[in-house]
């Protein structure tokens, strides 16, 4: 079951606002489908990204995925604990694991995503 405070696009990110920043992960059904990851590159800080663009890259024993911008914004910061412990996203895809956080987020875009209800639908 996935958390309730998010919302979730179809290509399996999650995202959450926390203040005046959207903080951006992948889903648990995510992670499980890729494995044991074991590389990650999230991205860089002040790229200006439009919704569905990579905004980082995640390697795993089974292969490699891009992870795309559930809405458009600005990347104001991304968690570098990923580089040196990617498990991050294996042990805690909604917590420690997040990759980045965005800024100047388009409340539209957010609005339209999956509530949680309907990304578990479309998971089962």
């Amino acid at each position: 079951m996935t958390p309730d405070d998010r919302k979730y696009s179809k290509s399996h990110e999650w995202i959450k606002l926390e203040g005046e920043f959207a903080v951006v992960g992948i889903t648990d059904h995510a992670q499980s489908a890729l494995g044991d990851i074991t590389f990650v590159d999230p991205g860089a800080v002040d790229k200006t990204l439009s919704q569905g663009d990579e905004c980082a890259v995640i390697e795993s024993v089974k292969a490699a995925s891009e992870v795309y911008a559930p809405v458009g914004g600005v990347i104001a910061d991304i968690n570098s604990k990923l580089v040196d412990a990617p498990e991050l996203l294996n042990n805690d895809p909604y917590g420690e694991g997040w990759i980045v956080k965005l800024r100047a987020v388009d409340p539209a875009q957010f609005d339209a995503l999956l509530d949680a209800a309907a990304y578990d639908a479309i998971t089962a």
